[in-house]
């Protein structure tokens, strides 16, 4: 028996789902009702999970919870969690990404909007501003894509504390091998279609980027039209959109313990912004990316209109796989079995901005 919990953070609350076979799933009351959820983490690295959720009131602005019972209670620190130093004149919007480090116990860091990027060594109760990457002398050409401009994407090296990377609408790919101190682009070969030069140091309108959980040093990016790997720790990056119905999407989620698997969403670019061929459709590399898969047993395959945000997907921690997602218009899947098969978890909520599983007990 695998008790597994699923996040399901939406525009209006976070729901959570408990489940013990994978198949049927209790959903909960709505939690943070009238907040949009944009993150949410849990993290089990210490002997009861902690559940953190990034929360957006449009009265009282954003902050972030964590419960420590598995979202039966909520707590709030006294004092803002994550805040911008006054001298950067600058508040915080949202917060993008809440991310547990592997290799660094109590230690998460947090990306929001603007562009900032905070690190927590109490297990997310309270953040401290990376002063050095808000400094780089590209911030100030750093843009904002249609969905704000956000560090959304935190990885923190699974080995190595002193190593970090991070990804930003627009801005592209930073990498960071000393703990935050300074900072480089890591975005050659990542293309911009709409500026004149088509490969630059950075400017780049990333939407996700998942770290390879046997190869560290192998990274899937969803650019905003492009797929690529790299091999070298986001130093360079190659296309592996070639065998996909197309190179837009924004979710990108690699396995949690198969080396070269990874899970895409494709969506057409331009005005349409559904689905190819108007189905739902997973898409599975197990090779890096020399080969894509659709996955498509028990998911609707006609008049299919819906979309995965960037966080809109993800895998648990259990033998075999787990992976999720959730759409634009409230429906949220589930697969026991590493995608081969889809069970529909729940529908009719509000729009699923981020889902995250693992399994806590």
């Amino acid at each position: 028996m695998t008790d597994v919990l699923l996040a399901i953070g939406t525009m209006k609350g976070l729901f959570l789902a408990r489940s013990t076979d994978r198949s049927t799933w209790q959903l909960s009351e709505l939690n943070f009702p009238m907040n949009a959820v944009y993150s949410v983490a849990i993290d089990t690295r210490g002997d009861d999970p902690r559940v953190l959720v990034s929360a957006h009131s449009e009265h009282w602005g954003p902050s972030v919870f964590h419960s420590d019972d598995l979202g039966k209670t909520w707590a709030e620190p006294d004092k803002t969690a994550i805040s911008f130093p006054a001298d950067t004149a600058t508040s915080l919007e949202r917060v993008w990404q809440i991310a547990p480090s592997l290799s660094e116990p109590d230690v998460v860091w947090a990306g929001s909007e603007p562009q900032g990027l905070f690190r927590s060594t109490d297990r997310g109760e309270h953040f401290e501003f990376v002063k050095p990457l808000w400094d780089h002398p590209h911030r100030p050409d750093w843009g904002a894509g249609y969905g704000g401009a956000a560090i959304h994407t935190v990885l923190p090296h699974p080995t190595d504390a002193q190593r970090i990377t991070v990804a930003m609408s627009t801005g592209g790919v930073y990498r960071s091998d000393d703990a935050g101190a300074t900072w480089s682009a890591a975005n050659s070969g990542v293309q911009v279609i709409f500026a004149p030069d088509r490969f630059p140091e950075f400017g780049q309108c990333v939407h996700k980027v998942a770290r390879d959980p046997v190869d560290p040093e192998r990274m899937f990016l969803q650019n905003h039209n492009g797929v690529y790997r790299s091999d070298d720790d986001g130093r360079t990056w190659d296309s592996i959109a070639e065998p996909l119905p197309t190179d837009f999407g924004f979710a990108m989620v690699t396995h949690p313990t198969r080396g070269e698997v990874a899970y895409n969403f494709p969506i057409i670019d331009g005005g349409d912004r559904v689905p190819p061929d108007h189905a739902c459709r997973v898409f599975r590399t197990e090779d890096g990316g020399a080969t894509w898969t659709p996955l498509t047993n028990g998911l609707p395959q006609q008049d299919y209109y819906d979309i995965v945000l960037r966080d809109g997907m993800c895998t648990d921690n259990a033998d075999p796989a787990g992976v999720y997602f959730g759409t634009r218009n409230g429906q949220v899947f589930a697969s026991a079995d590493e995608g081969d098969s889809w069970a529909q978890v729940a529908a009719h909520l509000p729009s699923v901005l981020c889902v995250r599983a693992a399994v806590v007990g």
